[in-house]
């Protein structure tokens, strides 16, 4: 078995007095695409946002416990954030451009890490939006505005630039739920491809889509985890009765 690529382990979390992750474990794979599923409300975003700490920014979240990428915990006092979030790569659920050009949304992690070469900035920028499935159908306006790009397009773009800064993970926030179809297929294409090269921890509400794309499963409900499984193994055979009733639409 490869060595997980992020483990979580006792992790509690709380906003307040709000408890809203209890004893999380979960191990996440390499090369793999991880699914969070689960009711809204569950803690399936709030884990997610913790991988790469963007909970640090939310007022009154604590965190116990421990998160560990490659071995290393990425809430110990001498973590670089700056760093760790180059490492970590996050596409949201609505598609958030920059109101700059294609080209200059994609250069902007590359530049913000100190990269300055005209030559190997055409680089980057070239090789996200080929990663990212999107050249062919932007490279002759790549000095026109992001936001005039479909919604599809500009989803798109947001992963080439999560990829432009070279992430090794990929977490993805509902971040198909505003697509239309055809888009959502386009994307569900993208990360089976990505997965060569990134480890991706996707949240879905879409049982379908966690069935499509996911290696492995995670069940939520109430800040806990149900049960982690291979996906073929907890949408046939369950081990909980709580994941089969909710992956059967009882509930949620």
């Amino acid at each position: 078995m490869p060595e997980d690529k992020v483990k979580v382990r006792d992790m509690d979390l709380y906003y307040g007095a709000f408890h809203a992750l209890k004893k999380v474990n979960v191990d996440i794979q390499p090369n793999q695409v991880t699914a969070l599923i689960g009711p809204s409300g569950c803690g399936k975003s709030t884990l997610l946002k913790s991988i790469n700490r963007m909970n640090d920014l939310v007022p009154g979240c604590r965190i116990e416990g421990k998160i560990e990428l490659d071995g290393e915990d990425i809430y110990d006092p001498k973590t670089d954030v700056n760093l760790l979030r180059k490492r970590v790569g996050m596409v949201f659920q609505k598609a958030n451009p920059f109101p700059m050009s294609i080209y200059n949304n994609v250069a902007y992690g590359p530049r913000t890490h100190g990269i300055r070469n005209g030559g190997k900035l055409d680089e980057i920028v070239e090789k996200s939006l080929r990663e990212a499935a999107l050249w062919d159908e932007v490279k002759d306006r790549l000095h026109k505005s992001a936001l005039g790009l479909s919604g599809g397009q500009q989803q798109r773009l947001c992963i080439a630039r999560a990829l432009a800064v070279a992430p090794e993970v990929l977490l993805m926030d509902e971040s198909t739920s505003a697509l239309d179809p055809i888009s959502t297929a386009r994307i569900e294409e993208l990360v089976g491809e990505l997965k060569r090269n990134y480890t991706i921890v996707m949240v879905t509400h879409n049982m379908q889509q966690a069935a499509r794309v996911s290696d492995e499963t995670v069940f939520f409900l109430l800040g806990e985890v149900v049960e982690q499984g291979k996906t073929k193994a907890i949408f046939s055979g369950p081990k909980d009765r709580r994941t089969e009733e909710y992956i059967a639409g009882r509930f949620g």
